[in-house]
């Protein structure tokens, strides 16, 4: 069955991308708030966190990344 109109066939298309690489480099034992400059690949220059589709790592790494972004801008190691 097809989408009603093109702009829904789209979007069904860009929701059901395939993630990218998976990212093996990252040793997670070093994602914690002490490495900021770890954390910094996941940031944008604007300090925005970047979503999973562009960095290409798992949910549940992706979440402990988040948390320790938002620890290390708390002990004002991170902008």
């Amino acid at each position: 069955m097809q989408p009603k109109t093109q702009q829904r066939l789209i979007n069904f298309r860009k929701s059901n991308r395939r993630m990218p690489r998976r990212r093996l480099d990252i040793q997670i034992d070093k994602v914690t708030y002490k490495h900021p400059e770890i954390l910094s690949k996941f940031t944008t220059e604007t300090g925005k966190i970047l979503p999973r589709r562009i960095t290409g790592v798992p949910a549940w790494m992706h979440r402990k990344i988040t948390k320790e972004i938002r620890r290390a801008r708390a002990v004002n190691l991170m902008p």
